[in-house]
């Protein structure tokens, strides 16, 4: 039986092929895209539960498609990309993605994350959604990984790999006196503020 129907995009075909199988060998339905006017077809065609997009395309991006999933499909969306900078972390945020990966990631550490990506979106389908239908986009709740998001971060800025960017901040966290999503939160919301327009010259 499979744990749910996930669209894969990038133009990359070696990591698209890679992400197919092993998602497909975690027991997913996968379809897959390598391009953003194919990966909008085919959600609309087979209406997946989650979607899994690269950013930097040919094309429209992964965040233009993000936007239409979000505006015309309601499908939960997640990021997987090699930049962590601080424009792209609040597009990221803006839209709405349940979660945002940097690259490079095994297969190993994308699993876990679509799952419990799948997690996270099953639990409001009780609620009624439209309740609230006239929000502004800045306004919409976002259910973003801040821990995947600060370790992007750091990764970025001090060019670490993945695992070493997580144990700095666990150890920061651990120094601070915070749990590690608070910490990860914190690291964020510094992103956030130095992003600010008014923080430019």
């Amino acid at each position: 039986m499979s744990k749910g129907k996930v669209l894969v995009v990038d133009d990359d075909r070696l990591v698209l092929a890679t992400l197919s199988y092993g998602l497909t060998q975690a027991g997913f339905e996968v379809i897959d895209a390598d391009n953003g006017d194919d990966a909008i077809l085919l959600a609309r065609e087979h209406r997946p539960e989650l979607a899994l997009l690269d950013i930097r395309m040919e094309g429209l991006t992964g965040f233009d498609v993000a936007a239409y999933l979000r505006e015309y499909l309601q499908t939960p969306f997640m990021f997987l990309s090699a930049f962590a900078d601080e424009a792209t972390v609040a597009k990221v945020k803006e839209l709405g993605a349940v979660a945002y990966l940097v690259k490079p990631l095994d297969i190993s550490q994308i699993v876990p994350a679509v799952e419990a990506a799948f997690a996270r979106t099953a639990t409001p389908a009780a609620a009624p959604a439209p309740a609230k239908p006239a929000a502004e986009p800045s306004e919409l709740p976002t259910v973003l990984d801040p821990t995947s998001m600060a370790v992007g971060v750091l990764m970025h800025r001090y060019s670490l790999p993945r695992d070493e960017a997580l144990a700095r901040l666990t150890s920061l966290a651990a120094a601070d006196g915070h749990s590690l999503p608070e910490q990860a939160r914190r690291v964020v919301d510094a992103v956030e503020l130095l992003a600010r327009p008014g923080q430019q010259r």
